[in-house]
């Protein structure tokens, strides 16, 4: 017998065309509602998804359903996708930045807003003030608008510490907040995100104290599940983002890298170099680049919110990145400075709209592809055996969740099969 099971349901499984244990209801190649790529989305017209221990323990359709459940859920139509997945963020931060917005709109420059104190190190100094609760306080707000439409689990960085006890504190405070709401929560250390004032003129001195000092104490305080550098033209260089890899690497921790945004650094390759989880932003990524982080099975991160917010001029190679067969995911980039975001739903439509991904493209990158970004094998699709993590919306066809433009039609979560 099941533990739950939820019936008259459309399910969009992103299983893809029937992987090994998975039933989809479609024939490979078929079509369906909406012009979407069975194959791609692995739709199942009038379906369940039947759960047992926290788990999926089968997905298919109703009338196949093997088996009677404990508690049965009458769906009533809607549309069952995984539990979205909210790859890159950083929401954990105290300080407001709506003042440097307002300059901004008037003419200032981002630079001028830098030299007198302002941009990411403004939110450096108030995030270095503020004790847990202050922090905790401030996230939780954030990542209710997430987890509200349909989110199940968040990435959360550092970086607004720029020391180690700032950037362990922010780390503890994300641990929390998974307990604090019904979440998956991943959490990466960004320490390496910027060059802290008191190291102004010494950027390799800092990067030398990531890699010996905060790296192995988030290692050792188990604070961290991956380590992340901005390996950029106005951030740290390969040869140091190298440095705090391989100190990563030592202590047992996956990487991530913010790559190639501004100018093509070599970010990408050094990505693929490493076997990073993901590179994120990758607007001046090369073909080269995009190929090596294919092969090394490297994820690339999509941040439409960021491109937009600070009017970026040069879209990422898309077209390169679809003939490298590279996965892609799309994510928030919730943060004070460029994308100040806080609908993954939101972003669904600018991928399309501005990046020009397909449908498809956009739910994978917010599901299996974002899973595949954090290193979670056990969720991202309905299939057996990963966790029951469900996100349920009152829609006519999947495509509805990257056309409107606001509004939401999350009917509610399940999370490891509670909710």
């Amino acid at each position: 017998m099941f533990d739950r099971v939820w019936l008259n349901a459309n399910l969009c499984t992103m299983a893809g065309a029937a992987p090994e244990g998975v039933t989809t209801g479609v024939t490979a190649g078929g079509a369906a509602p909406g012009g979407l790529a069975a194959d791609a989305l692995g739709i199942v017209e009038d379906g369940a998804v039947a759960c047992r221990d926290g788990r999926i323990a089968w997905v298919g359709p109703r009338a196949a359903l093997p088996g009677p459940a404990a508690d049965t859920v009458d769906c009533a139509g809607a549309w069952i996708l995984p539990g979205l997945i909210d790859c890159h963020t950083h929401l954990v931060f105290a300080g407001d930045r709506s003042g440097e917005f307002e300059q901004r709109l008037g003419g200032t420059s981002y630079a001028d807003i830098a030299r007198a104190g302002g941009g990411i190190l403004a939110t450096v100094r108030a995030t270095r003030a503020a004790d847990e609760e202050a922090l905790r306080r401030l996230a939780l707000p954030r990542l209710d608008a997430l987890l509200a439409e349909g989110v199940t689990t968040v990435e959360i960085k550092s970086g607004y510490g720029l020391d180690e006890a700032t950037e362990l504190r922010q780390l503890r405070v994300a641990r929390g907040l998974a307990a604090a709401r019904r979440a998956g929560v991943a959490t990466t250390l960004l320490a390496a995100h910027a060059v802290p004032p008191e190291y102004r003129g010494r950027q390799p001195d800092y990067a030398a104290l990531v890699a010996d000092a905060i790296v192995p104490a988030a290692a050792r305080e188990k604070l961290a599940d991956a380590v992340d550098v901005f390996c950029d033209s106005i951030a740290f260089t390969p040869a140091e983002t190298a440095r705090i890899f391989e100190s990563a690497r030592a202590h047992g921790l996956p990487v991530k890298l913010h790559a190639d945004q501004i100018a093509d650094c070599g970010g990408a390759a050094l990505a693929a170099r490493f076997g990073a989880l993901s590179a994120d932003h990758l607007e001046q990524a090369s073909a080269a680049g995009l190929r090596a982080m294919a092969a090394a099975g490297t994820v690339a991160v999509l941040l439409p919110g960021a491109y937009y917010f600070i009017r970026e001029q040069h879209a990422p190679d898309i077209a390169a990145m679809r003939a490298a067969g590279l996965r892609m995911a799309v994510a928030t980039d919730m943060n004070p400075g460029s994308s100040p975001a806080l609908s993954l739903l939101l972003m669904l439509n600018l991928a399309c709209t501005l990046f020009r991904l397909t449908v498809a493209e956009a739910l994978l990158g917010v599901t299996r592809h974002a899973a595949a970004a954090l290193g979670l094998a056990d969720r991202g699709m309905l299939a057996p055996g990963l966790r029951c993590d469900l996100a349920l919306y009152r829609i006519t066809r999947p495509a509805e969740l990257c056309y409107w433009l606001g509004g939401n039609p999350c009917l509610g979560r399940v999370v490891g099969g509670e909710g």
